[in-house]
């Protein structure tokens, strides 16, 4: 017997049309390229993103058709994630901070038909543009007076000309909600990047659960500042948790670092924040010399790599910021776990509670997850046992877009590549990435612990650790630190520190001071290249 309920398909384009009636009067502010502040609000967004479905039929794009975006975290982007989608188009947000080479190979993969893109990556498009074999019309985003005059690109248009040629009239489409609605590529550390086809179904279960109060806990009280790039993972899915909640929204544009990011925090009076621990550090580090403190931020998720324990004590203790530990990946959309406390852990002591955080939390429902041998056998959740962890749910992938990689399912769920524990309360802990957990004499040693005890030394800035072969134990664990500057941290100081914290043996055997730590296009840090940078290395004593 089937239930007698209406059948609505979950489509992007509700949100957007939900967010015009019942909140579209809350604010939408984007720092611009062009260097100005642009507001308006949802009403106005949901008109232009009509125009963009409109524009989008003019070019005679058939329905599934890739639209690429190189662009920052701005109300035009904002414009095409529901204009794209919502007219049954398929969304593609392109990472620049990959090499040109690497977003040609991309944009081919994904035979975008047109391009979109900030003015500041207009360099790439330009590198780029000849090698692109399917792309037929660049839009840049701006208007015609900020339009180069000699590009070189054919046939380039500006989005505001393009668009106004086309009214806000527009009946969105009903079709099969498991219709694609955006692709995201990983960030290709190993070989060519692969990509997760998301459907709207998923997109909006997704949203629905980041908006849980025990997950990201959105709501129309909140300014909210995505500060993870709408080109990462469809920046978390906030935009669409945002329509869905009626929170106002403050786009940084490319003002990333701290003196930027912190001046939109105090004028827009976020609340709510969210970014990776790159980005934070550089706002603290902004911060702390100017005794400067927050008048209204809260909360903050901070995901994309681990939350550093000095961190997450900065925003707590020095600033009265809650900050709340996240993890996910592409292959989810990319929400896995959030850790909020539960009732029972309200009156632990605080030494407690950061036991806690710590950890990347429990998994958000619609998310199931178990850790598992080499052999694939389950192990128990006592928040000791180390294994591997795989998830599943409705906004998990089953395949890679093009089939590219093979079928990547064990079973029916999907292999995280993370080392993980579990315990008793649901709370995830990951340990290492599997490719980089460090095995010493049959033991696993946790490279993210060596690495966040180093950036807890007050005169280290960064740190790395990585494991170096052992003709004895296999694996011994090093790691390569950035100073502060001005420091004068000796090897033997840094050892020291560790002393009585961790287990002996799991005691790094030697530091290496560096200049810099190369971090990929998500910001976490390239291990496979600390590697290649230190092959001729050898372990003191060998």
């Amino acid at each position: 017997m089937l239930g007698l309920m209406q059948n609505q398909p979950l489509l992007i384009s509700s949100l957007i049309v939900h967010a015009e009636r019942h909140h579209g009067d809350a604010q939408i502010v984007s720092r611009r390229v062009e260097g100005d502040i642009h507001r308006y609000t949802y009403k106005d967004a949901a008109a232009r993103s009509r125009q963009v479905a409109r524009a989008l039929d003019a070019l005679e794009l058939g329905f599934g058709d890739r639209v690429a975006t190189l662009a920052w975290n701005g109300h035009r982007h904002f414009e095409l994630y529901f204009g794209v989608s919502g007219s049954g188009r398929v969304l593609h947000t392109i990472n620049p901070r990959l090499h040109p080479d690497q977003i040609a190979w991309i944009a081919n993969h994904a035979e975008d038909q047109v391009l979109c893109f900030d003015l500041t990556f207009l360099p790439i498009v330009q590198a780029i543009a000849a090698k692109c074999e399917t792309v037929r019309h660049y839009i840049a985003l701006c208007d015609d007076e900020h339009l180069p005059k000699d590009s070189g690109i054919a046939h380039l248009q500006s989005f505001e000309g393009w668009l106004s040629g086309h009214g806000t009239g527009y009946d969105w489409p009903q079709f099969d909600e498991n219709t694609a609605s955006s692709l995201c590529y990983t960030s290709g550390t190993t070989g060519n990047p692969k990509a997760g086809l998301y459907s709207h179904r998923s997109t909006l279960l997704h949203a629905f659960g980041s908006a849980l109060p025990d997950c990201m806990g959105l709501s129309a009280r909140d300014a909210v500042l995505p500060v993870v790039p709408m080109f990462h993972v469809n920046a978390w899915g906030i935009p669409y948790a945002a329509a869905l909640t009626g929170a106002k929204l403050v786009f940084p544009g490319p003002g990333l670092d701290g003196k930027s990011v912190y001046e939109l925090l105090e004028s827009e009076q976020v609340t709510y924040a969210a970014g990776v621990p790159t980005v934070w550090q550089m706002l603290l580090g902004h911060m702390k010399p100017g005794g400067l403190k927050f008048s209204s931020l809260k909360r903050t998720v901070i995901g994309g790599s681990a939350c550093p324990p000095a961190m997450i004590s900065a925003f707590r203790d020095d600033y009265g910021v809650e900050v709340l530990h996240a993890w996910g990946m592409t292959e989810m959309s990319p929400l896995g776990t959030v850790c909020t406390l539960k009732n029972k852990h309200l009156s632990l002591p605080q030494s407690e509670q950061m036991q806690i955080r710590l950890k990347q939390g429990r998994a958000v429902f619609g998310v199931d997850m178990k850790i598992v041998d080499d052999e694939g056998r389950e192990l128990p959740w006592d928040g000791k046992t180390f294994g591997n962890l795989l998830v599943r749910g409705p906004w998990v992938i089953g395949a890679y877009f093009k089939g590219e990689g093979g079928d990547p399912l064990q079973g029916g769920w999907f292999p995280t590549g993370d080392v993980a524990t579990i315990d008793a309360d649901g709370y995830m802990q990951i340990t290492d990435r599997s490719k980089d957990v460090i095995k010493s004499g049959g033991e696993w040693i946790s490279s993210i612990d060596i690495e966040n005890l180093a950036v807890a030394h007050p005169e280290v800035a960064m740190a790395a650790c990585i494991g170096m072969p052992h003709p004895k134990w296999d694996e011994r664990p090093i790691v390569l630190v950035v100073k502060k500057p001005g420091s004068q941290l000796t090897r033997e100081a840094l050892l020291a520190f560790y002393e009585g914290k961790i287990a002996k043996w799991q005691i790094p055997d030697d530091v290496v001071f560096v200049e810099a730590i190369t971090l990929g296009a998500t910001g976490k840090i390239l291990k496979t290249r600390l590697r290649e940078q230190l092959k001729d290395y050898r372990l003191p004593g060998l």
